[in-house]
């Protein structure tokens, strides 16, 4: 019986090793080896009496086959890696010759793009498809196209770029007030990932703010943060303009604004406050969103009433003379007040407050003069000595809206006198 073992596990090992014993054999005798494991080993332990094994015998057995099974399982290995190596040399041939030859290289392929004098080229996959681009070094612009792509004939698209010396001490105004540099934007938004060989695969990556290109794992381009930030989330990044900057990007507000501390808000400059303005002395400045206005106050003249100017926004009656009716219903004084407003405002809002110290009557009115600015705004009554006026439609700038409110001073129906507030709305083309 053991010599019969020895022949099985020596075929078994032969079998293992050499790979051109056949395959059917080797699958017939692989299972006999295991059959005849399973039986021994079993013999072992079921033997009775005077047969029955030593625990030490039982020990040396099971060491002989775990000595087997390693051999077999390094011989397996072995094999495996020698078939591994012979599948890919039957690979590489038959790509070999099943894709003829030509000057131009494989048929997916464009040749290598010419070499660029005083510039480089970023890109070295040069399949149908893939892209290729040009930089140009420093004191040099490019000339002709930024970026090539492999067509299906295996030529470049374009024509092959050149750089081309320039002069920064001829022109240096003219050339920096151009809106862009074609050699500036490439360099910038366009740059070589940092790639590394691990596990027979190529992991490259990219700066903050760079991701790999789409066409070639070895460039990173820019990552257009205001565009993605519209098209992934609600609300703005930028509370007026986004500008996309190479790896990153900033925020720009309108003339009359400054860029906030987070650098993303805008808030208004007062001109007024901060003596920036251009308005004479007779003038008043009104402060805006975005900007400023200079308002002449002028005092008007009302059927017989004389008005003078008491105070920078206001102007009072001149008495009048005895038994002069139409003076004596002239307004008493007139009030200017100058405001300035967002576009779009959520409505109703109260915009300005009107209120009397004291009246000698015993009751006030408060109105609308005349039909300006009606379908705009409209007058309540907040308490006895106070009216408001309030905005009941958006409105939408930039633009300038006039409207007269009128107080009346009555006691028992009789006019005592009346006041006039003329107001002037200032609005911005902006919502903020």
């Amino acid at each position: 019986m053991s010599d019969f073992f020895k022949y099985i596990f020596g075929r078994v090992a032969k079998c293992s090793a050499f790979s051109e014993d056949s395959e059917d054999l080797c699958s017939v005798i692989i299972k006999m080896k295991v059959f005849f494991m399973l039986v021994f080993t079993s013999q072992l332990f079921t033997s009775q009496g005077q047969d029955c094994p030593s625990g030490e015998e039982v020990l040396n057995a099971l060491h002989q086959v775990q000595k087997l099974l390693s051999a077999h399982e390094t011989s397996f290995l072995q094999s495996l890696r020698s078939l591994r190596k012979k599948l890919s040399l039957l690979q590489n041939s038959t790509v070999k010759h099943s894709k003829p030859n030509t000057d131009k290289g494989t048929v997916s392929d464009c040749p290598p793009p010419e070499a660029l004098a005083n510039g480089r080229i970023l890109g070295t996959v040069f399949k149908f498809g893939h892209e290729v681009h040009f930089l140009c070094s420093s004191g040099f612009q490019l000339t002709g196209p930024e970026t090539r792509v492999c067509l299906d004939s295996q030529n470049w698209s374009g024509a092959q770029p050149s750089c081309k010396f320039v002069d920064t001490t001829v022109n240096n105004d003219a050339s920096s007030s151009s809106p862009s540099h074609p050699a500036a934007s490439v360099s910038t938004h366009v740059r070589a990932s940092r790639c590394i060989e691990f596990l027979d695969s190529t992991h490259c990556t990219c700066e903050q703010g760079y991701s790999i290109s789409s066409h070639n794992s070895t460039l990173c381009t820019d990552i257009d943060e205001c565009e993605l930030f519209r098209l992934t989330r609600p609300g703005r990044l930028c509370l007026h303009t986004c500008v996309n900057t190479a790896g990153s990007f900033h925020c720009e507000c309108p003339a009359g604004y400054s860029l906030g501390r987070d650098s993303r808000s805008c808030h208004d400059i007062d001109e007024c406050a901060r003596a920036t303005h251009n308005c004479s002395s007779e003038q008043v400045c009104v402060n805006t969103f975005g900007g400023h206005r200079c308002v002449d106050v002028d005092c008007p003249r009302i059927g017989n009433a004389n008005y003078i100017k008491t105070s920078a926004l206001r102007c009072d009656r001149n008495p009048c003379i005895q038994g002069d009716k139409a003076c004596f219903q002239a307004p008493v004084f007139i009030n200017f007040h100058f405001m300035s407003v967002v576009s779009n405002m959520s409505t109703p809002t109260v915009l300005f407050r009107l209120s009397a110290a004291r009246i000698l009557g015993d009751t006030l009115r408060f109105g609308l003069l005349g039909t300006r600015g009606v379908q705009h705004f409209s007058v309540q009554r907040s308490d006895r000595l106070t009216g408001e006026l309030v905005l009941v439609n958006s409105l939408q700038g930039p633009d300038a809206l006039e409207v007269e409110i009128e107080m009346s001073e009555m006691e028992r129906r009789v006019l005592l006198g009346r006041y006039i507030t003329k107001v002037t709305l200032f609005v911005s083309p902006y919502n903020f």
